[in-house]
């Protein structure tokens, strides 16, 4: 689709600047309130400019829960939007100086013009993978507040007089049995919802086939997959979890070791190590492909990153064959 106008967005809690590029120039900047009366406001001044939405590709950050107004009006107005990573849009805009909400809205909208052919626009997630995305960040807040109660009983054990212990134990505990009821009632949440979409539990169900994929991590996939409609390929999602290697050389003066990158989603990559950890503590091919690669004097952590890989790889294979993991899979012949 041929685009005319380039917005580009800078998302805060409170405010949107808005930066109306066409051909590499910018028309005009204005600031509203984020929300829907000042969304509509900007949209009804790019209209009086000659602006129409038809042609017009909105670019922003991602910025979490704050794009929602943007989104959600954007979306019933059918309108091209495209959602960018903002170190993206950073290492693509080139060496800058100075920063601003303004400076940083035309910065959003030129990178939208400049890589207007190879950009890919943005689809809403279906209403029940964004209630299990809501449910499942609850869930994490809720873990992490319990690990911090926990921990600092723990810590404080041994340094303060055991009846100021004792007292504010069991303040604390009240606490934590509070938190870990709610815990309970996420999970149940979360169960109930996958088990009453079809879409969801057919997926479901293909991910936890593989061996050490448990209910968490599988719902964290297919959150950041949107249900492997978003990343359909292995080799991707493995980069995307930061589990890729990528080569560190240039001519003959630099001859790094491969390793994997930094810029990752560092949820899915914890999740995916906890799961390859699972496999070698249990009797299995993983656990005798580990202790092979170890006694070969390849790098523990190495050969952890390429069970990682494999489990990927099974998931991918699970979904686009749309079957169950299978150990001892023999393979048919024509």
């Amino acid at each position: 689709m041929k685009f005319d106008f380039f917005i580009g967005i800078d998302v805060s809690k409170n405010e949107l600047d808005y930066s109306v590029v066409q051909a590499g120039v910018e028309l005009f900047h204005l600031k509203t309130a984020n929300s829907l009366d000042g969304i509509r406001e900007f949209v009804k001044k790019f209209k009086l400019k000659g602006g129409k939405l038809a042609n017009t590709l909105f670019c922003m950050e991602h910025t979490g829960f704050y794009n929602n107004h943007l989104l959600e009006y954007l979306t019933k107005k059918k309108a091209a939007i495209c959602l960018e990573s903002p170190i993206h849009i950073k290492k693509s805009s080139g060496l800058q100086r100075g920063k601003n909400d303004r400076v940083d809205a035309f910065r959003i909208a030129l990178y939208a013009y400049k890589n207007k052919e190879g950009l890919r626009l943005w689809q809403p997630k279906r209403e029940a993978v964004q209630r299990l995305k809501y449910l499942t960040t609850l869930r994490s807040r809720t873990v992490n507040a319990l690990k911090q109660l926990k921990a600092s009983l723990k810590e404080e054990y041994d340094f303060i007089d055991s009846r100021i212990y004792n007292s504010a134990s069991k303040l604390n505990n009240a606490s934590i049995r509070a938190l870990e009821n709610d815990l309970k009632k996420i999970e149940k949440e979360i169960a109930h919802l996958i088990k009453e979409d079809k879409e969801l539990k057919k997926i479901f169900d293909l991910v936890v086939s593989v061996e050490g994929i448990g209910v968490v991590t599988a719902t964290s996939i297919m959150i950041a997959t949107n249900e492997f409609k978003d990343i359909t390929e292995a080799k991707k999602f493995a980069c995307y979890a930061g589990v890729a290697p990528f080569e560190h050389s240039s001519g003959s003066s630099i001859r790094g070791r491969t390793r994997v990158s930094k810029m990752a989603n560092k949820t899915i990559k914890s999740l995916l190590h906890i799961a390859a950890l699972s496999c070698i503590t249990r009797k299995g091919e993983l656990r005798d492909y580990f202790e092979r690669k170890v006694s070969e004097g390849k790098n523990k952590m190495s050969v952890i990153n390429a069970i990682r890989n494999k489990l990927i790889q099974r998931i991918f294979a699970c979904i686009k064959q749309n079957r169950k993991y299978e150990k001892n899979y023999i393979k048919s012949l024509a």
